[in-house]
């Protein structure tokens, strides 16, 4: 715990054998109450080294539910057991877990209820092998966010995320995308709510046997993202309110 807060990791894993064990080996165990493993229907034996591993919580999709539809279950399991803090860490190894301390401390000590881990801040995106395509159009994509919503941030596209409980129980994130603009669709939600949004430096790791979207898929999340931005600016303007912008409760939150 964190002043009394129960923090709880969540890893979304698919097919993340390769890696796992030094995930876990990275993981501060000194702050962390609960890990939770949430299997969506690998290939090969995730499951069977997180069992190995003495991961405390195993849950397996039987069917393949995609990247969002996995964090959907990691985040209502979360929440179940009482989380106070849910950091989402992949279990790939591209995201450092040394840094999990540091983010579930900001959002403990109520400096932000959402802390991303970016990796383009500190500049070594490229140096630590992230695809120049793919880092071009996330500087597009991020500057193109940051005009339309009205923020400030240095990506959109991280996968390491920490969550304050009230964030989790007030955005409606079960109407999001069950594919990987689910993250981009739950950032857009956390500032149409007006919660503030704290980053940290993470070192960039593409290698392997870390997971990473092919060119098609690229370019389909690429457009889900217009459509994010375009659905915020209509719930924004309330032209039109999709159902994942009907917070189910405003917090009074300072910016």
């Amino acid at each position: 715990m964190i002043h009394g807060q129960k923090v709880v990791v969540v890893l979304p894993a698919y097919n993340a054998a390769a890696t796992l064990e030094k995930t876990i080996a990275e993981i501060d165990r000194s702050i962390v109450d609960e890990i939770v493993l949430v299997d969506d229907a690998s290939q090969d034996n995730t499951v069977e080294i997180a069992r190995q591993l003495g991961i405390q919580h195993i849950l397996v999709h039987e069917k393949n539910k995609g990247y969002g539809g996995n964090q959907k279950t990691c985040y209502q399991y979360a929440l179940s057991l009482g989380a106070d803090i849910v950091v989402m860490l992949h279990p790939d190894y591209q995201y450092t877990p040394k840094l999990l301390p540091a983010m579930a401390h900001l959002v403990a000590s109520g400096i932000y209820p959402v802390v991303l881990g970016s990796r383009i801040l500190g500049g070594g995106a490229l140096k630590g092998g992230m695809p120049l395509y793919k880092y071009i159009a996330n500087r597009f994509l991020t500057f193109l966010q940051n005009f339309f919503l009205g923020a400030k941030l240095s990506e959109y596209h991280t996968g390491y995320r920490a969550y304050s409980r009230a964030v989790l129980e007030t955005l409606p994130w079960e109407h999001n995308s069950d594919d990987f603009v689910f993250d981009n669709e739950f950032l857009s939600q956390v500032i149409y709510a007006g919660f503030p949004i704290g980053e940290i430096s993470c070192p960039t790791r593409y290698f392997p046997e870390a997971s990473s979207i092919n060119f098609r898929r690229s370019v389909k999340y690429g457009l889900g993202i217009l459509r994010v931005t375009v659905e915020h600016l209509l719930a924004k303007w309330d032209l039109y309110v999709h159902p994942r912008y009907k917070i189910r409760k405003l917090q009074p939150v300072s910016a």
